[in-house]
């Protein structure tokens, strides 16, 4: 897995100079600026609201009244660290939200872009077909609306062992990678469709080669510093590692 996850940091690279070499700039400032902007939005929301949620729960289950009464700073920590890893779950789960509604909506523009990525590959015209782009698009709904369900499930055993003392303050990095897996999934899978994998023949690849998944969803947090950027570099760099993969 380690192998495939330096793969997938290397095509992040190698979709830096590809977009350079082949002039893609248009499609990644313009669907950026309406992603960055969707983005900070939902953000701010989703932070005021968890700290809502969190005060919602404190108040439910006496937990102010009860360390006030015990005045110990132990427990205090403790408390106070299991709020902070709530927390960071819930915005996970939120921004997961928000990722799966931008994976619906963009899901044309992510096929379009694969498409074209692999045609410069193959050094192959580009020719747009709508019915084909249409056809993956629907695939790529079908597929993120079954990697929201199963990572709803996932996130909400998460936001309750959350709430467990000491064993719940991992629980931030697994959500992590799950939200890294899954989303690999989906940039994965626009080009798995061109190869004539079947849906589950493409999510069972994938499990098998978790390292390209988590690789790619890595990148795109970590392409949150620069947020326009995100979206298309991450289709980009999968389209470039599943060919890499492909011809290996």
């Amino acid at each position: 897995m380690l192998k495939e996850i330096v793969i997938a940091f290397q095509s992040w690279e190698e979709a830096r100079r590809f977009i350079q070499q082949h002039k893609l700039f248009r499609w990644i400032i313009i669907p950026g600026i309406v992603y960055a902007l969707l983005f900070i939005t939902g953000m701010l929301f989703f932070w005021q609201s968890s700290d809502q949620v969190i005060s919602w729960i404190s108040d439910q289950l006496g937990i102010e009244v009860w360390l006030q009464k015990e005045r110990s700073e132990w427990l205090s920590f403790f408390f106070v660290m299991t709020g902070m890893m709530l927390r960071l779950i819930l915005v996970l789960f939120y921004f997961s939200l928000f990722k799966y509604a931008i994976l619906i909506i963009g899901s044309p523009l992510f096929t379009y872009l694969s498409e074209k990525t692999e045609a410069i590959i193959d050094q192959k015209e580009h020719v747009f077909n709508w019915s084909e782009i249409k056809k993956d698009a629907i695939r790529g709904i079908r597929l993120a609306l079954r990697n929201a369900g199963w990572q709803m499930v996932y996130l909400v055993a998460l936001i309750l062992l959350s709430l467990v003392p000491v064993v719940g303050w991992i629980t931030p990095v697994i959500a992590l990678f799950l939200e890294c897996y899954y989303f690999g999934v989906s940039m994965l899978d626009y080009s798995f469709a061109r190869n004539n994998f079947s849906l589950s023949q493409s999510i069972s690849f994938t499990s098998r080669h978790k390292g390209l998944a988590i690789g790619n969803g890595l990148l795109f947090y970590a392409m949150h510093a620069l947020i326009i950027l995100a979206p298309a570099y991450a289709i980009i760099a999968a389209t470039l590692s599943v060919n890499k993969v492909k011809n290996s």
